[in-house]
């Protein structure tokens, strides 16, 4: 049974993190999610790890049942000291005989553990990244254009925010893109914990505007510049490489990395970890025996 609890982060935001076994003394392991999604969307990776690892998940401010502090600018170094403080729950719970964690993350979530891991690297002991929002230089100036709408953003303030039942939404999404790619258990997770019932029927909890304004910041922290400093093993996991996608950069994350490997899955997409949760789960593995 997964157990969830609260905790606070910066901004006085209070963070729901998920322990999928709570009495397990096994290696931990942090997954950390996308823009728009929920810690709960890993349930299916969980699920192929936890016979050998200790899982925890948790929600971004602003994303599943975590709070948003007012006024929120969506300044992605607020998405790192989520991550971070996590990552301090976890390690000062001493759970398990490992000393530090295996982070994983997706996108907006890779980022952030990136940004975790420079500021406190001995929390962990490897990073897996797949395809994590780390823009360089030059990609930041070609998206941060003013008056130039990002079409990311601007889907995100179209998305349909209501269903009249979990049923509903399910169907709706299993039908078109984006989310058609998604295994169906990864999509269940997504639509099960990641709306909140009401009178008339489901609303979403992370709201259009909300997911929109984070796309829009996406393009510019500063991450990149801090990449060489890294000092954690890191793990870079690409899709397919299409120009002007994330899949597209991180190759070039990995060159500004010391050390760093690049994995190429060039048949899943941005959402891979949704698409084939048991091969990332497989990544994880072979990456915590890589690093014993």
């Amino acid at each position: 049974m997964t157990a969830s609890s609260t905790h606070p982060s910066s901004e006085g935001t209070q963070l729901t993190v998920y322990d999928y076994a709570p009495e397990s003394t096994k290696q931990p392991v942090l997954l950390s999610h996308a823009t728009g999604f929920h810690g709960r969307v890993f349930d299916p990776v969980a699920d192929h790890l936890q016979n050998a690892f200790h899982c925890y998940s948790f929600d971004y401010r602003g994303h599943g049942d975590s709070g948003l502090p007012q006024d929120w600018k969506a300044n992605w170094s607020g998405y790192g000291d989520d991550a971070l403080a996590v990552a301090r729950v976890i390690a000062a719970a001493k759970t398990s005989t490992a000393t530090s964690i295996i982070g994983a993350g997706h996108s907006m979530g890779g980022a952030a553990l990136v940004m975790a891991a420079l500021r406190e690297p001995e929390l962990f002991r490897a990073l897996v990244l797949y395809e994590p929002i780390i823009f360089p230089p030059q990609v930041r100036v070609g998206t941060t254009n003013a008056g130039v709408p990002s079409p990311l953003a601007e889907g995100a303030r179209r998305r349909r925010s209501t269903f009249s039942s979990f049923d509903e939404a399910i169907t709706n999404y299993s039908s078109k893109p984006p989310l058609n790619v998604m295994r169906p258990d990864a999509l269940h997770a997504y639509v099960m914990h990641g709306f909140r019932s009401q009178h008339d029927g489901i609303s979403i909890k992370c709201s259009p505007e909300h997911e929109a304004r984070t796309y829009e910041m996406g393009a510019i922290h500063e991450t990149w510049n801090e990449l060489p400093k890294l000092r954690v093993p890191v793990w870079l996991v690409s899709g397919e490489v299409i120009p002007h996608t994330p899949g597209a950069i991180a190759a070039l994350i990995a060159n500004e990395i010391p050390g760093s490997t690049l994995v190429q899955w060039n048949d899943l997409g941005h959402f891979g970890p949704m698409q084939d949760p048991q091969r990332f789960a497989q990544l994880i593995t072979q990456v915590d025996e890589a690093t014993k």
